[in-house]
C-alpha cells in the first residue's frame, strides 16, 4: 500500500525559470516522510524522534509549476535489521515529476547509535511495503 501526501506548488517554491526549484522536492519528499512517519504512529516529539535521514536523493523527470498540485506516493522498498528504504514518486495530473529515494535509520540520539527496528514499527512498515518487493519475495 502506498501513502499518498498532497502537497500545491506555491510561489517560494519556484526559482527565476518559473518552475519548482529542485531544493522544493527535497521539502516535499521530507513532508511526505514526516507523514509516513505519523501514520506509523511513531513518536512525533522532537525529543523522542526514533529516525535519522542516512541519505537521499531524487531524479527529476519533468518539471512542475506554481499552483500545480502535486501527489507524493510513499512506500517501503527495504526493512532491514536496523534500517529501511523509502521510494517516493511525485506526480501531477501530466504524470510522474520526480522519483525520491531515501534511506532511514532507526536512531538512539542519547547514545548516538543505531539499534534494530522494534517489531511494533517493522510490522507498521511492512503495511507499506511496494507490491514490487512482496512479490520478490515470494519469488
Amino acid at each position: 500500500m502506498a501513502h499518498e501526501w498532497k502537497v500545491k506548488v506555491r510561489a517560494c517554491e519556484t526559482d527565476g525559470l518559473g518552475h519548482v526549484s529542485n531544493i522544493s522536492y527535497f521539502i516535499y519528499l521530507e513532508e511526505a516522510r514526516i507523514e509516513l512517519f505519523r501514520e506509523l504512529d511513531t513518536m512525533m516529539e522532537m525529543d523522542k524522534w526514533p529516525f535519522i535521514l542516512a541519505s537521499t536523493s531524487c531524479d527529476f523527470v519533468q518539471q512542475a509549476y506554481f499552483d500545480e498540485r502535486l501527489t507524493i506516493s510513499t512506500t517501503v522498498s527495504r526493512i532491514g535489521n536496523k534500517s529501511f528504504e523509502i521510494d517516493h514518486e511525485i506526480s501531477s495530473s501530466r504524470g510522474v515529476i520526480a522519483r525520491g529515494k531515501a534511506a532511514v535509520v532507526h536512531f538512539n540520539f542519547e547514545t548516538q547509535k543505531s539499534e534494530s527496528i522494534p517489531p511494533e514499527i517493522r510490522q507498521k512498515l511492512s503495511a507499506f511495503e511496494s507490491s514490487e518487493v512482496i512479490k520478490e519475495r515470494n519469488v
